[in-house]
Formats: C-alpha cells, sequence, structure tokens
C-alpha cells in the first residue's frame, strides 16, 4: 500500500488529525521511530492503531510505569521448560519488544517519561541498533520494518523522568494537542453512539440532544483554560457525561436535560478528570458545578444531595 493510500485509510477511521497522519504514516513507512508528545484523550493510541492496521502492521503495546523491567520488556525463560531442557531458545518467551523485533511489527510504548533508565536503554539499543542482545538467548536482530512508536503526556510530571535527549535524538516528534470544537463533537458523538449500540439502546439524536453535547464538549473544553485547573479534562469527560445522563434519565424516568441527572453526570464525568492547581482552595465538585451552572443555565438550582455548602461554594 502506498503512503497516500495509507494516509487515505487512516483518516476513515480518524477525525480530524490531517497533519499528524501524513507525518506518522509517512515515518512508520520510512522506518522512522516516532514521539506522540501530547495530554491524555488525544487520540495518539487511536491514530496509531489506525496506521497499524491501513499499513498491515502487528502492533504491541507497552504501558510504560517503574515497573516496566528490561525482561518484561524483551521476554524471559520459562521455568518449567528450563527445567526439562536447560536455557534453549525454545524456552525463552517473548516479551512485546523481541515480538515487534521478529515480525516487523510496532512497539507502542505509553508514557515513555515513565519507564525506568536501565529499561529505556534497551529500547534505544534496539531504536539505534536494530537489534537487542539478551543473557543465554544471544544477539536477536529485528526485521527492516521494526518500528517504535513512544507516546508521552508532557503536562503530567507525577512519577516521571526528564526524557532523554537520546530519545529525541532517535525519533521524529509529532505534537497532538486537543482538536476543534467541531472535531470533538464529531469525536464525542461517534463514541456515544459505539457505547450504547453496545448497551443494545443506538442513539437517537435530535436537535436538543446535539446542543446538548456541544454544550457539553464546550464545558469540557473550558476546564483546559479555568484559573483554578492545572491540567483539564480530555474529550472523553464530553464522552461519558453524554452516556451517563442518558442513562440517569432513563433510570429516573426524566428527560436527561433535567437538571439534577445533568449535574450528577457531569460531576461523575467530570471531577475525577481535572487537577487543580495546588494552594487553589477549592474542591473539583465545586469547580465543575461552576462551570455546569455556566454553560447549563441553571443558576439558581439547589443542590439535592444533602452535601453541606456545596451549592454556594463559588
Amino acid at each position: 500500500m502506498s503512503t497516500e493510500a495509507g494516509a487515505a485509510e487512516v483518516r476513515r477511521h480518524v477525525v480530524g488529525r490531517v497533519r499528524e497522519i501524513d507525518i506518522v504514516v509517512s515515518a512508520v513507512r520510512s522506518r522512522r521511530h516516532v514521539l506522540l508528545e501530547g495530554p491524555p484523550g488525544t487520540g495518539k493510541s487511536t491514530l496509531l492503531r489506525a496506521v497499524a492496521t491501513s499499513l498491515q502492521r502487528p502492533l504491541f503495546l507497552v504501558e510504560g510505569n517503574a515497573e516496566l523491567t528490561p525482561a518484561r520488556l524483551l521476554g524471559s525463560y520459562d521455568p518449567a521448560q528450563v527445567l526439562a531442557g536447560g536455557y534453549s531458545a525454545e524456552a525463552f518467551l517473548d516479551g512485546p519488544m523481541l515480538s515487534a523485533m521478529r515480525l516487523g511489527g510496532l512497539l507502542y510504548v505509553e508514557e515513555i517519561n515513565r519507564v525506568p533508565e536501565e529499561t529505556l536503554n534497551v529500547l534505544i539499543t534496539a531504536m539505534s541498533e536494530g537489534e537487542a542482545n539478551v543473557p543465554r538467548l544471544g544477539r536477536i536482530v529485528a526485521e527492516r520494518s521494526f518500528t517504535v512508536v513512544a507516546a508521552m503526556n508532557p503536562f503530567d510530571a507525577v512519577g516521571t523522568a526528564r526524557i532523554s535527549g537520546a530519545v529525541y535524538d532517535r525519533t521524529c516528534r509529532v505534537t497532538m494537542g486537543y482538536q476543534s470544537a467541531a472535531d470533538e463533537v464529531a469525536i464525542s458523538k461517534r463514541e456515544v453512539d459505539s457505547v450504547l449500540s453496545e448497551l443494545g439502546s443506538p442513539a437517537e439524536w435530535s436537535a436538543t440532544d446535539l446542543a446538548r453535547l456541544t454544550t457539553l464538549v464546550d464545558m469540557v473544553r473550558a476546564t483546559r483554560s479555568h484559573p483554578d485547573i492545572r491540567q483539564g479534562a480530555s474529550i472523553r469527560g464530553a464522552i461519558d457525561g453524554e452516556v451517563l445522563v442518558r442513562q440517569l434519565g432513563e433510570l429516573r424516568g426524566e428527560g436527561p436535560d433535567e437538571a439534577t441527572s445533568s449535574l450528577d453526570a457531569c460531576l461523575a464525568a467530570l471531577s475525577g478528570r481535572i487537577r487543580l492547581y495546588e494552594g487553589s482552595g477549592r474542591h473539583a465538585d465545586d469547580v465543575v458545578e461552576e462551570l455546569w451552572r455556566r454553560y447549563f443555565g441553571h443558576p439558581g438550582e439547589p443542590r439535592t444531595d444533602g452535601r453541606p455548602g456545596k451549592a454556594g461554594a463559588r
């Protein structure tokens, strides 16, 4: 498949992201390693899965964290087989990196800035030399199409380390910020359709429903520039909010635009997704409720959950 055909196929499955699709498809087809840099919920995994499918490359996912040891990345020997026949090649169980190397696939490393230095060095060697050296197993040479795509969230400093210059030197960096409001509405609608179809109740979209979803997306986007919020919510907040408000309305026998269900859905979908500045003196629920009142126009609605002091906390 040509680069043009591959990019066109990815566009069928990804909303927007034309520039990013072109760059990532071109880089992967050219066997260049890629670093996707952007906040959570900006479609990094979705984009890469679509690229792997369109280019017919197997995809191996690795979650970057402090527990990702070289052995977990490379693989390890099966103790039972070692006892039975020694350290043979047949007793070795490939980890995700060796599997991707042998098959010429894509190795996707999420949150690469959380990976311990010792493990990162193994990854860098594979990116630079296209090989890995495993004790007792020997030297493994990657197929030519082996490609590493790493991702990182530049705004989350908890549990992360400064990314090594050696990684930047071996990758093509692609930044993925939040998309336009129109794209986020389209993504949300598509995902809500998928969720509700799986539940056996396909979504119906009246003009009122679309207006509510658009307002919900606007509210989510507002969390990204609120003065009390260090990191705002991703579009997943709008998706969950719309699914929840429909389900709550059905459960309670009221419309999805009733204030009680609307506020409860927003609190559940967004309060855990935002990160407030230290010292702001506010609770996440208060900030979400403030935004809900601003965007859904219920400034005089009292709280109905019995929590003291929340209605006036501004």
